[in-house]
């Protein structure tokens, strides 16, 4: 189980997991993208999610910096929730996982169709290299250490 510090694991995509991967952070970050919500209202009605764990996910998103909290009313003191450009870049994210569960977790189809707001276009994700822009198979995808590795690290990786 990851703890709040990386002292021995050196991954992005665990920090990343520890701000977002929680299952009620990726569905609120889900409406605030595509389903306009805002308030705390919006999030409490559509997601049907007890009020201390929403109050828990939304101070959370702030702290990490992937919203931000603005008053919209002084009496009675009620906040927005709004993406940052740090959380609006979670799209991708949540369009791959989207597409996964679309292939793997949906026996009756797509239950909703991503486009491109300028032409009407789908939208996919796609894993393609900067060199040459081909990967046909997620096997062809290899890690290797990068210039945020310890070296003792990058050793162990051979």
């Amino acid at each position: 189980m990851l703890g709040r510090t990386y002292d021995s694991e050196v991954c992005s995509a665990a920090r990343t997991l520890e701000l977002v991967g929680e299952r009620w952070s990726l569905l609120i970050v889900r409406n605030a993208l595509f389903a306009s919500a805002t308030r705390y209202n919006d999030f409490s009605k559509r997601l049907g999610i007890a009020t201390n764990i929403l109050k828990t996910r939304l101070d959370g998103l702030v702290d990490a910096g992937i919203m931000e909290r603005r008053s919209y009313s002084q009496n009675p003191e009620l906040h927005e929730y709004l993406l940052t450009t740090k959380g609006r870049e979670l799209v991708p994210v949540l369009l791959a996982l989207t597409e996964w569960g679309d292939r793997w977790a949906a026996p009756d189809g797509p239950p909703i169709l991503y486009s491109h707001s300028m032409c009407g276009g789908g939208i996919s994700q796609q894993t393609v290299c900067t060199t040459c822009g081909q990967v046909h198979d997620p096997a062809e995808v290899q890690a290797r250490p990068g210039p945020g590795m310890r070296a003792e690290t990058a050793a162990r990786m051979g």
